[in-house]
């Protein structure tokens, strides 16, 4: 039951943090405006929730005796992933604080970075963390309170992050993976290559009958003339 909630909650806290990279990385460009810099907000605010939801859970089941090795071994190997989670979440918010200082809405004439993309981002940010309607009612200045914010929470998300590794040693070396790095990758790869492979036997097949038959045709027109050559040479002998 523990284990499950606890997958439940690293499972969200990827989602609302893939969410949160896919927002920055429109920030400064034709998506930036007022409602993205308040999804942002609340995004990263809903990750440092589930963060510290995953904390207190693998916190208080690593700590615990009781718990067999077996399971300790899947709860290590949840603690790395929450732990690689953290750190993206992390180097995202800084990345934000960036290009939000860069960017900033209060400036009309400043430059945006023409990404290509456009379009809203709300339903994103709503899917992700399973919000229906994401309403907004930010100050007209909420890029530069933000920031101010953000920098708080970085630091708080980075005081965070060492009292994790205080409470909790699990060296990320020593946990071991459940499968072959790639694996996923390799396995597409050989289905796609043993169709590909499939496709080519046939068409050998294919171009070999065509072959033989050429084959055919070429020895029955030469076997004809010479047989016409041969009546030709008897009768005028």
């Amino acid at each position: 039951m523990v284990k499950e909630e606890c997958k439940a909650l690293l499972d969200a806290l990827s989602k609302v943090t893939a969410c949160y990279r896919h927002m920055v990385l429109t920030i400064g460009g034709t998506s930036d405006s007022q409602n993205l810099r308040e999804e942002l907000k609340k995004t990263r605010q809903k990750a440092q929730e589930l963060a510290v939801a995953n904390r207190n859970k693998l916190t208080a089941v690593l700590k615990d005796k009781t718990v067999s090795k077996e399971d300790k071994t899947e709860f290590e190997r949840l603690w790395v992933i929450f732990s690689t989670c953290m750190e993206i979440l992390e180097i995202d918010m800084k990345r934000a604080l960036e290009l939000g200082q860069e960017f900033p809405l209060n400036v009309p004439k400043k430059h945006l970075i023409q990404t290509g993309m456009s379009g809203g981002t709300s339903g994103v940010a709503a899917r992700a963390m399973s919000v229906q309607n994401m309403k907004y009612e930010a100050e007209h200045n909420i890029d530069v309170v933000d920031l101010k914010d953000l920098e708080n929470e970085i630091n708080q998300v980075g005081e965070m992050m060492y009292e994790m590794e205080m409470k909790v040693n699990v060296p990320q070396w020593t946990v071991e993976a459940k499968q072959d790095p790639g694996a996923e990758l390799k396995s597409t790869i050989s289905v796609g290559a043993s169709s590909i492979g499939m496709i080519s036997v046939e068409e050998n097949k294919s171009f070999c009958d065509i072959s033989k038959v050429l084959a055919g045709i070429i020895f029955s027109a030469v076997l004809i003339i010479a047989i016409v050559l041969a009546v030709c040479v008897v009768k005028l002998s």
